[in-house]
C-alpha cells in the first residue's frame, strides 16, 4: 500500500451561495486525522448528489464552515483507529450520508435512528468525499456488493438507499402501479427495484433523455412532468424538488394511495384541496435520511439483483462543473467524481 501524503486536494464550501458566485473552492489542505473508532479512507469515487447542490447554494443551512461536501463515497481503508473494528486495511468501503446518532433516544431505540435529533451527516456536519482522503466512523461504514465498479457503486450509497427507503415509504402494493416524478440518479435505481418487485412503473420527467432511459430500464411509460399518468397510481414518489408537483401527484393517486417525497429540500407546496388531494385516505409522507438497516437491505438487494447504474464521470477537480450540470439537468444518470482522473 502506498504511503499516505501529508496534504491532499479537496473542494470546500466556505460561504454558500448561487453557483454563479462559485461557492466551491479547490484547495490544498492536510489529510484528515481520524478520531476514535474511525477509518481513514483514500477516496476512489464520490457520487454527486442534489443535496450537495442544496448545501453549496445555501438551501440547507450550513452546519460546518468550511466543509468538504460529498456523501456517496467509495474508498480504500488506509488506516484504522485501534477502536475501529470490522474492516481491514486495503478493504473497499462505502461512506454514506448518515454518519452518527446518539443511540439512546427513543427514535434510536425504536429502530428509527434516521430521526435522531443528534444525528450527524457526512459532507454537512463532517468533511465528505469531494477530496482525495476522508474519514468515517467504522460503525456507520458499509461493506459493498461485488460486481460493481467504484463509479457504479458510489450512487448506491445515497441515491440508491434513499430511493429504496422512498419505495418502502410509498407502500407499493404487490403488482401495483407506481409513479415516479423526476428521473435522476435516485429514481433510475428505484425504478429497477420497483420493476423487480413486480410493479408497473410510470415515469414523469422533463428530460427527453431521462424518459428514454426510463423506458430502457423497464418503465411501462415515460411522459413529461405536465402529463397525467395513463392510469391511476397506487403509489408515487416525488424526486424532483418541486413543491408544485405535490398536488399533481396526489391527484393522480387512487383511493388509499401514498405519495412519498424523497428530497431533503422542496420548494413551497401550493394549497391543497382536501376532497381532491387527500380524501379517501390518500397519504402524504416525507423521507428523512435512512437507517443503517436500510443501507444493508438495499446493498444486499443490489448484490442479488444486478442493477444498471448509469453514470456520468467527472475528474475530482471538475466537481464545480458537475454541480452546474446537475442544476441544469445535463447529467445522464448519476454524476460521479473520480480522483484518479
Amino acid at each position: 500500500m502506498a504511503s499516505i501524503a501529508d496534504t491532499m486536494n479537496a473542494w470546500i464550501v466556505r460561504e454558500p451561495g448561487p453557483l454563479a458566485e462559485q461557492p466551491l473552492r479547490w484547495v490544498l489542505r492536510p489529510v484528515p486525522s481520524r478520531d476514535s473508532g474511525e477509518l481513514l479512507v483514500r477516496v476512489l469515487a464520490c457520487g454527486v448528489c442534489r443535496t450537495d447542490l442544496h448545501l453549496a447554494e445555501g438551501d440547507l443551512p450550513a452546519h460546518r464552515r468550511p466543509v468538504v461536501p460529498g456523501h456517496e463515497v467509495v474508498g480504500e481503508v488506509v488506516a484504522c483507529d485501534p477502536a475501529a473494528t470490522g474492516f481491514d486495511l486495503g478493504e473497499r468501503v462505502g461512506i454514506p450520508w448518515l454518519r452518527g446518532t446518539c443511540g439512546r433516544c427513543g427514535f434510536c431505540l425504536r429502530g428509527r435512528e434516521n430521526l435522531c435529533p443528534r444525528s450527524r451527516f457526512t459532507g454537512w456536519d463532517a468533511d465528505g468525499g469531494y477530496a482525495e482522503f476522508t474519514t468515517v466512523p467504522a460503525a456507520y461504514a458499509y461493506r459493498l456488493p461485488a460486481g460493481y465498479t467504484d463509479a457504479e457503486v458510489a450512487p448506491l450509497l445515497c441515491a440508491g438507499v434513499i430511493g429504496y427507503r422512498a419505495w418502502r415509504r410509498a407502500q407499493v402494493p404487490a403488482g401495483g402501479v407506481l409513479g415516479l416524478y423526476g428521473f435522476g440518479a435516485s429514481a433510475h435505481l428505484t425504478a429497477q427495484v420497483a420493476v423487480a418487485g413486480g410493479a408497473r412503473v410510470h415515469v414523469l420527467t422533463r428530460s427527453a433523455s431521462a424518459r428514454a432511459l426510463a423506458l430502457d430500464l423497464g418503465a411501462a411509460t415515460a411522459g413529461g412532468l405536465a402529463d397525467e399518468p395513463p392510469e391511476p397510481l397506487d403509489s408515487a414518489v416525488l424526486f424532483a424538488p418541486v413543491g408544485e408537483l405535490v398536488p399533481v401527484a396526489l391527484a393522480a393517486l387512487r383511493r388509499g394511495g401514498t405519495l412519498a417525497i424523497a428530497g431533503i429540500h422542496l420548494t413551497t407546496i401550493p394549497e391543497l384541496d382536501y376532497q381532491r388531494h387527500l380524501f379517501h385516505e390518500r397519504a402524504l409522507c416525507s423521507v428523512t435520511a435512512n437507517t443503517r438497516g436500510d443501507g444493508v437491505d438495499f446493498l444486499r438487494f443490489a448484490d442479488q439483483h444486478r442493477l444498471r447504474v448509469t453514470t456520468t464521470p467527472y475528474r475530482l477537480d471538475r466537481a464545480d462543473a458537475a454541480l452546474r450540470d446537475l442544476a441544469d439537468d445535463r447529467v445522464h444518470g448519476a454524476a460521479v467524481l473520480l480522483p484518479g482522473g
